[in-house]
């Protein structure tokens, strides 16, 4: 089993910015890809940023220039640096891992989601 926790989110000024992270642990061989998710109300949950652990990033038009992704690889852990927050950015952020286990060679696990608002 893997676990996802993730932290960081909260209440931010339109302009401000937050730094989300998500830290996986549990019987991981290797991880394959790591991303944020974000699902406003009546919206649709939708992928802001994915970054492989050989580095590669890609991210959602809506975010390119604003957000960073980062890894940091001995600490199992993804970064979101989020600035220039718009209130359109308020969403709950999913964290998703695609790992590789003992048991299976790629399953995809998700954190508990993380709030962020941004007021105007």
């Amino acid at each position: 089993q893997v676990q996802l926790v993730e932290s960081g989110g909260g209440l931010v000024q339109a302009g401000g910015s937050l730094r989300l992270s998500c830290a996986a642990s549990g019987s991981i061989f290797s991880i394959n890809t790591m991303g944020w998710y974000r699902q406003a109300p009546g919206k649709q949950r939708e992928l802001v940023a994915r970054i492989t652990w050989g580095g590669s990033t890609n991210y959602a038009d809506s975010v390119k220039g604003r957000f960073t992704i980062s890894r940091d690889i001995a600490k199992n852990t993804v970064y979101l640096q989020m600035n220039s927050l718009k209130p359109e950015d308020t969403a709950v952020y999913y964290c998703e891992a695609r790992v590789s286990t003992q048991y299976v060679a790629e399953y995809d696990y998700w954190g508990q989601g993380t709030q962020v608002t941004v007021s105007s």
